[in-house]
């Protein structure tokens, strides 16, 4: 018999920036489900087991930066998913607001490991296929607002 544990995915490595985005994830479904006061799950989040672990900096950045162009990066998923964004798990919603963030104003970070990472965030969060839809949605959006970074790794 195994141990439980405080993570859906004990078993793989996490980086500083993958915990900050679970911390994110975390409180956009809390922000989702209540909408309590950002600085309120901000406080509880960083109380949480691990977080000394996590990357504050990327926390903060993706839960404040989400919960303020929440209507814009609505605005963007809308028209790339099949039914109301009101009807998506809390967690798809969540996975899918952080991955469009990330990929909209963190151009840094390669759009496959932001697609990658909101991917594994619904595979340890999420229902049984939602990462698939995750997936499909994040791709669309990123050939919206990543498409030179898309056309120069197909010529590569």
């Amino acid at each position: 018999m195994t141990q439980k544990t405080d993570h859906a995915n004990p078993s793989k490595n996490r980086t500083p920036r993958h915990r900050a985005r679970e911390f994110a994830l975390q409180g956009l479904y809390q922000w989702l489900l209540n909408n309590e006061d950002v600085r309120t799950i901000e406080t509880h989040i960083r109380q949480a087991h691990g977080f000394d672990k996590a990357d504050a900096e990327h926390f903060d950045a993706l839960l404040y930066g989400t919960v303020k162009q929440v209507a814009e990066l609505r605005a963007g998923l809308t028209p790339l998913i099949d039914r109301e964004i009101t009807q998506l798990s809390p967690v798809e919603h969540a996975a899918l607001l952080i991955g469009a963030f990330e990929l909209k104003n963190h151009i840094e970070i390669p759009y496959k490991v932001v697609i990658n990472e909101a991917v594994e965030l619904t595979k340890s969060f999420g229902g049984i296929d939602g990462h698939k839809y995750v997936n499909g949605v994040l791709d669309k959006f990123a050939a919206t607002v990543r498409e030179p970074e898309i056309n120069a790794g197909r010529r590569g």
